[in-house]
């Protein structure tokens, strides 16, 4: 059985940043089992598998492999798989429907926008599946032991370190200083002790507007999530969309709407940049949005001795 792929890097306008992404565009015949081993040989944070939708006015279903487990939504997997798909009819999805595609995930509908400059498709928007939910709180003693910080580096004048989730959830923390973003190493063990898969998908720390480093960027973010295979993320779509949608709940305001540039990767040498947004009306998160551009990077073929 032989199988195309395609890889593109996603959050970015260059080859090499961003978060790389590996797309299967025609998943028809593959178990869950096999799209799990593949996912582990590419051994990207995440790959993609296309299969056809159940619903008709659907483009595709769309399942979403870290290298150790699937997951119900992702962002950069979403934002990448779009800008493929409309690149080729050799898929198992149905045609867009002009700019919009719609995939069906365990999280829900997403729903993605396609972005352009003239005719030329350049990424993708999409809104999160889920409207924010906000969990329990964790004791930033935990996060900082997880993360190798120092307790102290971990601001929680606006929030404690808890979780929140537009359909993926994770720990977010804000900390003091950039130094402190950069200083964070994760430790799987601390993770396995105290943030099992089962709880949070990984630690997404943050430096808010005004302390970030990166040029462009109001915020600047780091994702751990060692359980899943991934030491760090180089651009977590799912955990920013819940982010600002979180950062839009803090805000006094009963009806707004907050954007917000998020940069994430520098450390590692790949760095992303995502627009990210949320509405906000008589006091509760109704949407948020994530999105960023795309650039091809290989195609190939997986082949499977079956």
């Amino acid at each position: 059985m032989q199988l195309n792929f395609v890889t593109v890097d996603v959050f970015t306008d260059r080859q090499f940043g961003g978060n790389p992404l590996a797309v299967v565009p025609d998943a028809r015949g593959l178990t869950s089992a096999q799209m799990q081993a593949i996912a582990a040989e590419f051994n990207l944070s995440e790959t993609t598998f296309v299969l056809p939708p159940s619903d008709p006015a659907h483009t595709a279903q769309v399942r979403i492999f870290t290298p150790r487990a699937e997951l119900p939504f992702a962002g950069h997997p979403n934002v990448g798989t779009a800008f493929v798909l409309a690149g080729t009819t050799a898929s198992a999805a149905r045609p867009a429907a002009g700019d919009m595609m719609i995939f069906e995930e365990k999280a829900g509908a997403v729903r993605i926008e396609l972005l352009k400059t003239g005719q030329r498709i350049t990424g993708a928007r999409l809104a999160a599946p889920q409207r924010l939910a906000i969990g329990e709180d964790i004791a930033p003693g935990i996060v900082a032991a997880a993360c190798a910080i120092a307790g102290d580096d971990i601001d929680t004048r606006a929030h404690r370190p808890c979780i929140a989730s537009c359909g993926t959830p994770f720990v977010f923390a804000a900390l003091k200083s950039r130094a402190a973003l950069a200083a964070a190493r994760p430790r799987a063990e601390m993770f396995a002790e105290h943030l099992p898969m089962t709880k949070a998908g990984g630690i997404h720390l943050y430096v808010p507007a005004g302390t970030a480093g990166s040029a462009g960027a109001d915020i600047e973010t780091r994702m751990f999530a060692p359980l899943h295979g991934i030491t760090e993320d180089p651009a977590t779509g799912s955990a920013n969309v819940a982010l600002i949608g979180l950062l839009a709940k803090l805000r006094p305001e009963p009806d707004l709407t907050l954007t917000r540039t998020i940069s994430q990767g520098v450390d590692m040498g790949r760095p992303s940049l995502m627009q990210a947004s949320a509405e906000k009306r008589d006091g509760t998160v109704v949407a948020t949005h994530i999105g960023g551009a795309c650039v091809p990077v290989m195609s190939g073929v997986v082949t499977l001795d079956l």
